[in-house]
């Protein structure tokens, strides 16, 4: 060993050890290296006919239900934060900032079984429900249970949730409720309701032989589902189908220009990240784009970073990206765009115009901007203003 300065430094790099084994696993790591995704050739859900759900469903409240009911009610935005629970558990699985996947099918197997642990843990600390005496909720001072299904109806309930005398031991000390939840990322569609479950309530089936009698249909688990006649014992949440979880942006585009986006790049260059990030936005104006999606095709470490080197880079084009902070929501909202939120952003095309252009517009150091429109679009862009973080934006909209 040499020393410089007290210092005691390793003559050779293995005796380095563990203070270099990170560098060592990086140089031939493959977690971390760009991936490409085809796009799914198979539907992420099924929904039998026997268990299609209308939106804007009228129902009563069955009486047993009632106290679980009332408390999702009570709770401040429930639907939006039950809903936003759920986009972020398949986001979390995914991880596109690492794998590059932006579809439920890109998971493996095993990954897709822990959907519905994701789902229960997130709603769990969303409204910070607490732990049942026998299941893992107590809501009401009542014990209730999470289930999720990919499939509609799919839902698989073990022994220890309802009476049975012919389960001993295993048998529930109560038909106790559940939450039955349901997600389908290719059509952004969701649900939630609250099911009493009970003996009857779950699948039987036909056993084999000339007697051909009912025996309950348990799977490898000794788990059963839902019958389809329980259908009518669920007690949807907020009107039955929702049609509004939270858009999967790069699932959702066309795939066109999906491609374009998650090929800009350059073999062997660090900034090939960036580039694919800087497409998003030239291609992707107009729509609001989140976290999830910036980390996808960049797959690098800092979102943020990222969309604000995108603002530097696409301004030379016309293009200025919008954030949540300073006048950028402003400027958004004069626009006659969606104004950013924390975690999201939005791009678009300026030109400058005149201060009696009727189109929305904002000035800025006497100048007013709007989006272009007609031979405007084809048109040599002109840079876009850099944008104050601070200073408000004069704003105009007719």
């Amino acid at each position: 060993m040499t020393i410089q300065e007290g210092l005691w430094l390793p003559e050779e790099p293995a005796q380095a050890g563990m203070q270099d084994s990170r560098a060592l696993a990086a140089k031939h790591s493959r977690r971390n290296s760009y991936r490409t995704w085809e796009f799914p050739t198979q539907p992420m859900s099924r929904v039998p006919r026997e268990w299609r759900i209308q939106s804007g469903l009228t129902q009563s409240v069955p009486e047993d239900l009632a106290p679980f009911v009332e408390w999702f009610y009570s709770q401040p935005e429930a639907r939006e934060r039950f809903r936003w629970a759920l986009r972020d558990s398949l986001d979390e699985l995914l991880d596109g900032q690492r794998t590059g996947r932006w579809a439920y099918q890109h998971l493996t197997k095993t990954e897709k079984t822990y959907l519905g642990t994701a789902v229960e843990v997130n709603l769990t600390k969303e409204f910070a429900i607490d732990n049942g005496a026998d299941l893992d909720w107590s809501i009401a001072g009542l014990d209730i249970d999470c289930k999720f299904s990919k499939d509609l109806g799919g839902w698989e309930i073990p022994m220890e949730m309802y009476l049975c005398a012919d389960h001993g031991e295993r048998s529930g000390r109560a038909d106790h409720a559940a939450v039955v939840t349901w997600i389908d990322d290719d059509t952004s569609r969701w649900a939630a309701g609250i099911v009493r479950i009970t003996d009857e309530r779950l699948r039987w089936k036909r056993a084999p032989g000339a007697n051909g009698d009912l025996v309950r249909a348990y799977n490898r688990d000794n788990k059963r589902k839902l019958s389809d006649g329980a259908k009518s014992d669920v007690y949807w949440l907020w009107g039955g189908l929702q049609t509004d979880l939270p858009t999967n942006l790069l699932l959702h585009l066309e795939r066109e220009v999906r491609e374009q986006i998650l090929s800009a790049s350059l073999p062997g260059r660090a900034s090939s990240g960036q580039q694919r990030v800087n497409r998003l936005f030239c291609e992707v104006q107009e729509r609001l784009i989140g976290r999830q999606a910036v980390l996808t095709v960049g797959q690098q470490d800092d979102a943020p970073k990222r969309a604000r080197d995108a603002r530097i880079a696409l301004r030379p084009k016309g293009i200025v990206v919008l954030g949540h902070q300073g006048s950028h929501p402003h400027v958004a909202r004069a626009l006659g765009l969606l104004a950013p939120t924390k975690g999201e952003w939005i791009s678009t095309r300026l030109v400058p115009v005149s201060s009696d252009d009727e189109r929305p517009k904002f000035s800025l150091d006497g100048q007013f901007w709007a989006r272009p429109r007609g031979e405007e679009l084809l048109a040599s862009p002109v840079p876009a203003p850099d944008l104050p973080d601070k200073r408000r934006i004069d704003g105009q909209i007719p």
